[in-house]
Protein backbone atom coordinates (compact mmCIF):
# COMPACT_ATOMS: atom_id res chain seq x y z
CA UNK A 1 0.00 0.00 0.00
CA UNK A 2 1.35 3.39 -0.94
CA UNK A 3 1.86 5.85 1.89
CA UNK A 4 -1.31 7.95 2.19
CA UNK A 5 -1.15 11.66 2.70
CA UNK A 6 -2.17 12.63 6.21
CA UNK A 7 -5.30 14.71 5.95
CA UNK A 8 -8.65 14.77 7.67
CA UNK A 9 -10.42 12.51 5.14
CA UNK A 10 -7.62 9.90 5.20
CA UNK A 11 -7.61 9.91 9.01
CA UNK A 12 -11.39 9.50 9.33
CA UNK A 13 -11.61 6.69 6.76
CA UNK A 14 -8.60 4.86 8.21
CA UNK A 15 -6.49 5.04 5.05
CA UNK A 16 -3.47 6.35 6.96
CA UNK A 17 -2.94 3.06 8.77
CA UNK A 18 -1.73 -0.19 7.33
CA UNK A 19 -2.62 -3.51 8.98
CA UNK A 20 0.89 -3.94 10.38
CA UNK A 21 0.58 -0.69 12.34
CA UNK A 22 -2.66 -1.57 14.12
CA UNK A 23 -2.09 -2.62 17.73
CA UNK A 24 -4.75 -4.63 19.53
CA UNK A 25 -6.07 -2.95 22.68
CA UNK A 26 -5.10 -4.46 26.01
CA UNK A 27 -7.75 -6.67 27.55
CA UNK A 28 -8.45 -9.41 30.03
CA UNK A 29 -10.11 -12.80 30.20
CA UNK A 30 -12.87 -12.92 32.82
CA UNK A 31 -14.30 -16.26 33.93
CA UNK A 32 -16.44 -18.02 36.50
CA UNK A 33 -15.45 -21.46 37.71
CA UNK A 34 -17.55 -23.89 39.76
CA UNK A 35 -15.42 -25.96 42.14
CA UNK A 36 -16.59 -29.13 43.89
CA UNK A 37 -14.37 -30.02 46.85
CA UNK A 38 -14.41 -32.21 49.95
CA UNK A 39 -16.88 -30.47 52.29
CA UNK A 40 -14.74 -31.03 55.38
CA UNK A 41 -11.75 -29.38 53.62
CA UNK A 42 -13.65 -26.51 52.01
CA UNK A 43 -11.97 -23.80 54.12
CA UNK A 44 -8.53 -25.11 53.09
CA UNK A 45 -9.46 -25.17 49.41
CA UNK A 46 -10.94 -21.70 49.70
CA UNK A 47 -7.70 -20.36 51.20
CA UNK A 48 -5.61 -21.98 48.46
CA UNK A 49 -7.80 -20.53 45.70
CA UNK A 50 -7.88 -16.99 47.11
CA UNK A 51 -4.07 -17.11 47.28
CA UNK A 52 -3.97 -17.57 43.49
CA UNK A 53 -3.57 -14.34 41.47
CA UNK A 54 -6.82 -12.84 40.21
CA UNK A 55 -9.15 -15.25 42.06
CA UNK A 56 -11.93 -14.43 44.46
CA UNK A 57 -14.71 -16.49 45.97
CA UNK A 58 -18.11 -15.25 44.84
CA UNK A 59 -20.27 -17.98 46.38
CA UNK A 60 -19.92 -20.83 48.86
CA UNK A 61 -22.05 -23.85 49.71
CA UNK A 62 -21.09 -25.86 52.82
CA UNK A 63 -21.72 -29.08 50.88
CA UNK A 64 -18.42 -28.46 49.07
CA UNK A 65 -19.20 -26.03 46.25
CA UNK A 66 -17.46 -22.75 45.46
CA UNK A 67 -18.12 -20.18 42.75
CA UNK A 68 -14.84 -18.56 41.72
CA UNK A 69 -14.59 -15.35 39.71
CA UNK A 70 -11.23 -14.76 38.10
CA UNK A 71 -9.43 -12.45 35.73
CA UNK A 72 -6.39 -13.40 33.65
CA UNK A 73 -4.38 -11.48 31.05
CA UNK A 74 -4.95 -14.07 28.28
CA UNK A 75 -6.59 -17.43 27.55
CA UNK A 76 -3.36 -19.36 28.18
CA UNK A 77 -3.11 -17.94 31.68
CA UNK A 78 -6.78 -18.72 32.27
CA UNK A 79 -6.26 -22.33 31.20
CA UNK A 80 -3.24 -22.66 33.47
CA UNK A 81 -5.26 -21.26 36.36
CA UNK A 82 -8.10 -23.71 35.74
CA UNK A 83 -5.63 -26.62 35.67
CA UNK A 84 -4.03 -25.37 38.89
CA UNK A 85 -7.39 -25.28 40.66
CA UNK A 86 -8.33 -28.74 39.33
CA UNK A 87 -5.09 -30.18 40.68
CA UNK A 88 -5.51 -28.88 44.25
CA UNK A 89 -5.45 -31.74 46.72
CA UNK A 90 -9.06 -31.70 47.97
CA UNK A 91 -10.75 -30.56 44.73
CA UNK A 92 -12.95 -33.12 42.96
CA UNK A 93 -13.66 -30.94 39.91
CA UNK A 94 -13.36 -27.42 38.56
CA UNK A 95 -15.53 -26.43 35.60
CA UNK A 96 -15.48 -23.24 33.55
CA UNK A 97 -19.09 -21.98 33.42
CA UNK A 98 -18.64 -18.45 32.05
CA UNK A 99 -15.96 -16.81 29.94
CA UNK A 100 -15.72 -13.34 28.43
CA UNK A 101 -13.02 -11.21 26.87
CA UNK A 102 -13.02 -7.64 28.12
CA UNK A 103 -11.25 -5.03 26.02
CA UNK A 104 -9.94 -1.86 27.56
Amino acid sequence: MAHATLNRRALITGRVLSADRVIAPPGAEIASIIVQARPERLADVEAEITALPGCEIHGRDPRGKLVIVTEAPDSGSLGTLLNTIQSLQHVYSAVLVFHAIETA
